[in-house]
């Protein structure tokens, strides 16, 4: 039996992408799920395709304090408690910080940071009487900076930050705190990143097609879950990234530059 079976799990961010993923998986492994986007004809159509399941949707946008408590609230009204509680929904940017609004960065923390924050605020007391799980969905940004990502790189490492807080805050009262850092994972992400104006770019740089899917990023995930992890870091370049950058800074330095400028340029 399924360890997820009948847990009741809170997926920020579920309508595409990991958090779709996330849902779908856990769906198929008997939880009961809630899941919230800022589209309801998204989440409308991944409603449908689960009918008799025990699927919460809710349209909320979690950079908003209230859309967040109404969206567990709601979860407790369906469902009477919260199990695991994952921060998945998130933005990107791609955009020299020289050249970006203050607007782009704002929202990036707004979405990125504050939005697992309130609604881990809201689940919280809920958890707590599980003794379940806290789960947020950072990235190697969030140890390493990244060009071109400066407003990402600085809301990861304030979710990071923040989650290894309150993981040693939790440490004896039996809730696990975990944060995830996928590598570059076949996503909409980078389609939806923001520009220096704070619009949406409308394309990927990046071969989506090579990367790390969607569903074995979420399979990865769940399987963490599952033991209780601390922390999970995926794929090779982002394992190496971690390393070589808490070992050997400036060299990182020079490849994740090479990385990501051409003759000066960025270009992913």
């Amino acid at each position: 039996m399924s360890y997820l079976k009948d847990k009741v799990v809170v997926v920020t961010g579920g309508s595409e992408g990991i958090g779709k993923a996330l849902v779908d998986a856990l769906l198929q492994k008997g939880a009961k799920v809630a899941t919230c986007g800022r589209n309801y004809d998204k989440l409308y159509q991944l409603q449908t395709h689960y009918p008799g399941k025990p699927l919460l949707i809710y349209t909320a946008d979690v950079s908003k304090e209230i859309d967040c408590q109404n969206f567990i609230d709601q979860t407790i009204k369906l469902f009477g408690t919260i199990d695991i509680m994952i921060n998945n929904a998130g933005l990107s940017m791609r955009a020299m910080f020289a050249e970006t609004e203050v607007e782009t960065l704002r929202r990036l923390m707004d979405v990125n940071f504050w939005g697992a924050v309130y609604c881990t605020k809201f689940a919280l007391p809920h958890i707590l009487k599980q003794r379940g799980q806290i789960i947020s969905v950072s990235s190697i940004a969030g140890f390493r900076g990244l060009p071109g990502r400066s407003g990402y790189s600085a809301s990861k490492y304030a979710l990071n930050g923040w989650m290894e807080a309150l993981r040693t805050e939790l440490l004896y009262t039996g809730v696990n705190v975990m944060w995830v850092c996928p590598g570059f994972t076949a996503s909409n992400i980078r389609n939806v990143a923001l520009d220096k104006n704070a619009q949406p770019q409308g394309e990927s740089p990046l071969d989506e097609k090579s990367l790390m899917t969607a569903e074995e990023c979420a399979s990865h995930i769940l399987h963490a879950i599952e033991k209780r992890k601390r922390t999970l870091v995926l794929t090779a370049k982002g394992k190496q990234t971690v390393f070589m950058n808490k070992f050997f800074p400036a060299l990182a330095d020079s490849l994740v530059y090479k990385f990501f400028f051409k003759n000066g340029e960025l270009v992913k």
